[in-house]
């Protein structure tokens, strides 16, 4: 994978930040650490602590070679190599500094203190683990276990390098050199001495604790980026999941619509063709005629809605909140719809009140819907049974009311089937879409009322095409 692909796929390392830079080069860095070998945290921090004490060692030498020159003094063989090996000791306990980090600082704080005792109470020579412990801890401890800690520390340090600075100084003066007996013969204020210790400790390990903490804080917002980041993009993947579910669900509550409508004119149509046969064959021809091309319309509308379930379009919905190849019906084809049922012998009567308006989409296809169930379950629940539909067309507002009859037979007579179970509940669930309002129930001895209104309001329009 190239380093670009690397990037696209995780937004935290797209962030232009400091902190980004910088998980960017750990995670160059790890790959190397790897291939040397130091493959665990307790691995590193021991090649860490390698390198200081080398690097220790070095500015150790290099400020006793300053030392002799400038004060023309040096330490004696013994009190060298044991300062040394106090110097490369200290780094040792860094190797467990990101477990016991509290531990740690006091350990290198003890070995300074050492160090301190083969110096003059003039010199302040530190050394380097000191720094790498105050930032391990301003990294990993809280801040209210910090402060106390750093305060121990410095003041523990300040008191006692006024006791032990110098305790095992020994110079030996170079030949020649008068400032050898100024160091020598110098002997400070222990109050000096004191302030001169917490000054260096405060710039030992306060210092670097404020730097750790920037770190811990900018790893802490880099992470919180990226958590958001993640959570944004799974936020927007179920949002579109759910938007597809939803939409499929409605095409799936078409498929239903159309199979129910449909394939029930046709029973219809071919019982009474049946019914023909024998006595007027051309009236039965026709209604063959008839159930075959209707069989036809309905398996192509199904083929569609079929292929909108499967294969979405790749622009997604159309403009009508719709699958490309989806059959929507509105208003519209109102009339288409009532001649239909005619044809099936049914008495319907079909009326529009008020300026016909535009609807919006949904309200459009839920008008229709809503009738076509209607009428469906008329011809189940009343077969033979006079229908009623009204629409009216208000200003806020538009109403559709279908009223039918009682049945002209009992429904066992009428040799219908079980219950489909899911007509009004559709109904409801695409008037809910729209913010409308449906009413079902008895209407007069025997008789069945739908109604269904659906607010016209700008917002709705806007919000309901949203949905969709």
């Amino acid at each position: 994978m190239t380093d670009r692909a690397s990037r696209e796929r995780s937004p935290a390392d797209a962030l232009p930040t400091p902190g980004a830079r910088a998980a960017r080069q750990t995670a160059v860095m790890d790959p190397l650490l790897d291939r040397i070998g130091l493959r665990t945290p307790v691995a590193r921090d021991a090649a860490l602590a390698a390198v200081l004490a080398i690097a220790a060692a070095g500015l150790l030498w290099a400020s006793l070679t300053v030392m002799g020159i400038i004060d023309g003094v040096r330490l004696p063989t013994g009190s060298a190599v044991a300062l040394t090996l106090v110097v490369c000791l200290q780094p040792l306990p860094l190797c467990l500094r990101r477990r016991h980090p509290t531990g740690v600082l006091l350990a290198v704080a003890a070995a300074q203190l050492a160090v301190y005792a083969f110096f003059p109470a003039t010199v302040a020579f530190q050394g380097l683990a000191t720094f790498v412990a105050g930032y391990t801890c301003g990294l990993l401890l809280s801040t209210r276990a910090l402060v106390r800690l750093l305060v121990v520390v410095s003041v523990a340090t300040a008191l006692m390098s006024g006791v032990v600075a110098g305790a095992l100084f020994d110079p030996e003066p170079l030949p020649g050199s008068d400032a050898a007996r100024v160091l020598v013969e110098a002997d400070p204020a222990v109050h000096l001495v004191i302030l001169t210790g917490l000054l260096s400790s405060l710039g030992a390990y306060a210092v670097p604790a404020l730097l750790g903490v920037h770190v811990a804080t900018r790893r802490d917002y880099i992470e919180l980026v990226r958590l958001r980041a993640d959570e944004a993009v799974r936020v927007q993947r179920e949002r579109a999941d759910n938007a597809v579910r939803a939409e499929r669900t409605s095409m799936a509550r078409e498929l239903h619509d159309i199979a129910a409508h449909h394939l029930s004119g046709m029973v219809v149509q071919a019982g009474a063709a049946e019914r023909l046969i024998g006595r007027d064959d051309q009236a039965a021809r026709e209604a063959t005629s008839w159930v075959r091309n209707q069989g036809k319309e309905t398996l192509e509308s199904l083929r569609m809605v079929v292929r909108a379930l499967r294969e979405p379009g790749p622009d997604g919905p159309g403009a009508d909140g719709t699958f490309d190849g989806a059959p929507v019906p509105g208003v519209a084809a109102l009339d288409r719809l009532v001649a239909a049922e005619r044809r099936l012998g049914a008495a319907v009567e079909l009326t529009h009140e008020g300026e016909p308006r535009a609807l919006p989409p949904v309200a459009d296809i839920t008008v229709y819907r809503v009738a076509q169930e209607a009428l469906t379950n008329a011809r189940d629940h009343a077969p033979g049974a006079p229908v009623r539909i009204v629409l009216r067309h208000g200003s806020s507002r538009v109403l559709l009311e279908v009223v039918n009859d009682p049945p002209e037979a009992p429904r066992e007579a009428a040799g219908r089937g079980a219950p489909r179970g899911h007509g009004l509940l559709g109904m409801r669930e695409r008037a809910q879409l729209v913010d409308g309002r449906l009413e079902a129930g008895p209407a007069g001895p025997g008789g069945w009322r739908v109604r269904l209104e659906i607010p016209l309001a700008v917002e709705t329009g806007r919000r309901t095409q949203g949905e969709r």
